[in-house]
């Protein structure tokens, strides 16, 4: 997949969210413990895939946000190095490995963020489900 086809993935994940929320806010108790528990099973197993590809593409699995700020730093220097080497910038392969390490960062970010609207989507909606039962009571 392309960066720009995982992006729009990204963005139709977000809106289709955003709409079983707003549906979700206009249904009865029965229904929304069942979207809730939709949700988290969906979100579970977007974890599970993530957990699967990462565990593919990189020696170490990613343990959570910090190990994601590890990852850009390290980047980040890495990028700094290479600027002040002028030989490693006219390197064609060490060009091409740049760009493959920039492509495998992207995609781990688009995972992330893909896997942390799955979890928005779930808490919402366990959070709308908390507050029938209260409002219930």
């Amino acid at each position: 997949m392309t960066h720009n086809t995982d992006f729009s993935t990204l963005t139709q994940r977000v809106n289709d969210a955003q709409a079983k929320i707003k549906a979700a806010a206009s249904t009865g108790r029965d229904q929304l413990k069942a979207q809730v528990q939709q949700a988290q099973a969906e979100a579970e197993q977007q974890a599970r895939e993530m957990k699967a590809n990462m565990a593919e593409t990189q020696a170490e699995t990613a343990t959570g946000w910090e190990t994601m700020k590890d990852q850009w730093q390290a980047h980040v220097a890495q990028l700094h190095q290479r600027a002040g080497d002028k030989r490693a910038e006219r390197d064609a392969r060490k060009t091409e490995l740049k760009a493959e390490a920039a492509e495998e960062y992207a995609d781990d970010a688009i995972g992330f963020a893909i896997a942390a609207v799955q979890e928005a989507e779930y808490a919402v909606m366990d959070a709308m489900l908390a507050r029938a039962d209260a409002n219930a009571m």
